[in-house]
């Protein structure tokens, strides 16, 4: 599931090698994702109107039907602060 998410984010921005998941709670039947992007690529996974995070998250919930879970995601911007 990792790795779709990384392939979905990674089309859609300018600065790929920015994208990073990480896992959150996960058990049997739910597992939750947490994706990060540069501030710059934060409006195009959101999308209009959160248009492209819902699709997001729409493919992620067929995709965890096959395997019997519910899925999360969340996005983050990357923090400017280093």
């Amino acid at each position: 599931m990792r790795k779709l998410i990384e392939y979905m984010a990674q089309g859609l921005v300018e600065h790929p090698e920015a994208v990073q998941v990480r896992e959150g709670r996960s058990d049997r039947y739910f597992a939750a994702y947490h994706l990060t992007v540069a501030p710059e690529d934060f409006g195009k996974v959101i999308g209009r109107q959160g248009r492209v995070a819902k699709a997001m998250r729409s493919i992620l919930r067929a995709a965890g039907s096959r395997q019997g879970k519910n899925i999360a995601l969340e996005i983050h911007e990357q923090s400017t602060t280093q």
